[in-house]
């Protein structure tokens, strides 16, 4: 154990990023292993409609609310603690939900879960950032995102294979021993302080960085266009499904349009992310890609066929990996080294944030004004958000070295 924590210490920039598109990939794969079960699960114990939402909603709650308090930890604790530490907590609320008997239970554990995800998410996007060059941060941010992507798509997937094969409590068994076995992968593998990552500050100093960071502008205006473009993301993510089912769209092709939004999105990814490391300027190209994004967002309400469907959620998947891919590296690059936690937690906050008030209240839109004014209101905020954060990063150059 100890000669592989020498050899850890000298990793180079590929196998650290290798490393952690893996434990990334792997922790979002088996923690949405159960995010498609738990609500039949839930429903088997005879939970109602609106405890079945609440339990999506504790987890989305947790995850947005305490993604910037944990991120600061990291800035003051390190990164490996808070990284082991949330998978820690996923790995109990598996074997939690294996023991579960009452849906409110459940909705204590995906509380809990939201917890371990928020300690997860933000600390591994800054891990990446720490030891990357400024040079390689849109190639790091396209070749992370793509397996968060890909864990997020196969694990829903996994799941309800594995639910359909042997049943909701041995899933939720393998997943909690998945999660045991990714651990130990972290512990072993993860280097904690390698010569060529970037310096943090003494405890002391955190604070003031804090206060610096809530001042910067450009910082700012990230986070405004992810909460506004992620609004429009859970615009499609919560409401497609019925727009696409209104127009006779079965099961299968419901699926096979989430499906070829999220593959594109993720493909997109990579060359997006080499593409931001070139330009004069990664605000200009997040500004595109949002834009573009709110275009689409308002075609898809007035598709109406199977192939006006699949096209336009192929080019919605494509514009997302051209908005966030280079939004992930600006955050970056705009954030101290000594305060990435909190840019990212504030980055996470913002993408449940935005997506809960999507699910919230274009709902009553949609019973009022019809779905193909409702995608376009959220087009138009996705635009407006896009002029705001343009406004506040005109002083920032965005230009990678």
């Amino acid at each position: 154990m100890h000669f592989l924590r020498i050899k850890t210490a000298a990793l180079s920039y590929g196998a650290l990023l290798a490393i952690c598109c893996s434990i990334a990939f792997a922790s979002y794969l088996g923690s949405y292993m159960r995010i498609p079960v738990v609500p039949l699960f839930a429903r088997s114990l005879g939970a109602t409609t609106l405890e079945v939402g609440l339990i999506n909603a504790a987890f989305l709650l947790m995850s947005g609310a305490l993604s910037i308090p944990l991120g600061i930890l990291s800035d003051r604790w390190g990164r490996k603690l808070l990284i082991t530490s949330g998978l820690v907590i996923s790995m109990a609320t598996s074997f939690l939900l294996y023991a579960s008997a009452t849906p409110g239970q459940l909705i204590a554990i995906y509380l809990l879960f939201g917890t371990g995800l928020a300690a997860i998410g933000p600390t591994l996007m800054s891990y990446v950032a720490d030891f990357s060059p400024s040079t390689h941060l849109g190639r790091s941010y396209g070749w992370y995102t793509t397996a968060i992507y890909s864990g997020m798509s196969l694990g829903p997937a996994l799941g309800g294979f594995v639910a359909q094969w042997l049943g909701f409590r041995p899933l939720f068994l393998i997943a909690g021993f998945f999660v045991l076995l990714l651990i130990w992968v972290v512990v072993i593998f993860l280097p904690s302080h390698a010569p060529h990552l970037s310096q943090r500050p003494s405890s002391s100093q955190t604070p003031t960085f804090t206060r610096d960071l809530l001042r910067n502008r450009a910082l700012l205006g990230c986070w405004l266009l992810t909460l506004g473009g992620c609004f429009g993301q859970g615009m499609f993510v919560t409401f497609s499904p019925l727009l696409t089912h209104d127009y006779g769209l079965s099961m299968g092709e419901i699926g096979l349009v989430f499906t070829a939004q999220a593959v594109f999105n993720a493909l997109s990814r990579l060359p997006f992310g080499r593409l931001s490391d070139r330009v004069q300027s990664r605000a200009k190209l997040a500004a595109l890609g949002f834009i573009s994004f709110g275009f689409f967002l308002a075609v898809f309400g007035f598709c109406r066929t199977l192939p006006q469907f699949l096209l336009t959620s192929v080019a919605l998947g494509v514009t997302m990996g051209l908005s966030f891919t280079p939004l992930g590296a600006l955050i970056a690059e705009v954030a101290p080294p000594e305060a990435r936690g909190l840019a990212m937690g504030g980055y996470n906050t913002s993408i449940y944030l935005g997506m809960m008030l999507s699910s919230a209240f274009m709902g009553g839109a949609i019973g009022k004004v019809g779905y193909e004014t409702s995608f376009f209101l959220s087009a138009l905020l996705v635009l407006l958000v896009t002029g705001g954060f343009y406004r506040l990063l005109k002083e920032f150059s965005g230009s990678p070295e």
